[in-house]
């Protein structure tokens, strides 16, 4: 599954990968394991109650990687989900509400590795936010070394910056090796909503029956715990919760081609929560959820015609959506000065 977010962390007590470059070894793959290790090893005992925040504590590492482990573990069914927060150790049993330490995972909490991010990704959602409420006005010229001075950083941060920003699609380079703004206006929206209409459903035909039912369990789990708690998720979180079914189901398909060609329409993935952000909208975030819900319960039914049907419903609900919002953030901000938009 793709996950733009991507938080890294060095090799285990700090050592280096061989050839003297740093492990990029993904956080969650590196938290996964020593949660493994404990479960396995009876260190985190049947029935113990696992919780985002005081293993990002543990593991000096966000949520988000925690919470992509711990689906991990539950999709190999080491973890069980019950009616509480957390998870739950193994599959059966009481619930066991323990404080969870360094030491249950066989290793020196002061040899704990800090999860370790590229310089860049701190900076990016914000960088994001800029570019996409500025794409709607038009055309713009990103200056290399003016974002650099913005953030207080090296050109080679900001270039990445500009890399990422190019994978997701809101930035492209032009004439001169110049960097630009790819406007996003009403036409542009429409163009990429039709496309994943035309494309989604394709991909997700030949996906159903191939998404393993754990995945799509845990899925559908995480998709009931942001519903049941739609005002304490975070944009990080919504954006896993959104990814999960435009991306990371529709990569089982047997066409990768078509996966390949959905990338080039990201930008409308990510471009909904600025918009109601900037528009100081309550709720801030639609039923997304809800309709996603449905749409992963026809595909655990195997019933294609009825998962074709409600994702190319949500589509042209979202795609309308789209629309309102950005008609109404354009009639009511103007282009604000910023020091690296030419």
């Amino acid at each position: 599954m793709a996950d733009r977010r991507g938080d890294l962390t060095v090799a285990r007590n700090g050592k280096r990968a061989e050839g003297g470059g740093v492990d990029r070894t993904p956080a969650y793959a590196s938290i996964t394991e020593r949660l493994r290790r404990g479960i396995e090893s009876g260190s985190l005992p049947e029935g113990a109650v696992l919780l985002e925040g005081p293993l990002a504590s543990i593991f000096g590492s966000s949520r988000s990687p925690v919470k992509q482990a711990l689906a991990r573990l539950e999709e190999e069914g080491l973890l069980s989900r019950f009616d509480g927060r957390g998870l739950l150790v193994g599959t059966a049993g009481e619930p066991i509400r323990l404080k969870i330490t360094a030491e249950m995972f066989d290793m020196d909490a002061a040899a704990m590795p800090v999860a370790k991010h590229f310089a860049w990704q701190s900076l990016y959602y914000d960088f994001e936010r800029e570019v996409i409420l500025r794409s709607v006005f038009g055309r713009f010229r990103v200056n290399e070394l003016a974002l650099a001075r913005h953030f207080n950083v090296g050109r080679t941060v900001a270039r990445d910056l500009l890399i990422h920003a190019q994978q997701v699609g809101i930035v492209a380079k032009g004439e001169k090796s110049h960097w630009w703004i790819v406007p996003l206006d009403e036409a542009r929206f429409q163009d990429l909503y039709d496309l994943r209409m035309l494309l989604e459903p394709a991909a997700l035909e030949t996906a159903v029956g191939a998404i393993p039912t754990p995945v799509l369990s845990a899925m559908a789990g995480r998709l009931e715990d942001g519903i049941n708690r739609a005002g304490d998720a975070g944009i990080a979180e919504l954006d896993v919760l959104e990814e999960e079914l435009h991306i990371g189901c529709l990569s089982y398909g047997r066409n990768p081609e078509i996966v390949e060609a959905l990338k080039r329409t990201r930008c409308i993935l990510v471009s909904g929560k600025h918009f109601q952000v900037a528009l100081q909208r309550q709720p801030f975030f639609d039923s997304f959820m809800e309709e996603h819900l449905e749409i992963l319960q026809a595909i655990g039914r195997q019933d294609v015609n009825g998962a074709k049907h409600l994702l190319r419903a949500h589509l042209e609900a979202s795609s309308e959506k789209a629309a309102e919002r950005l008609a109404a953030f354009r009639a009511t901000h103007q282009v604000s000065p910023t020091s690296y938009f030419v």
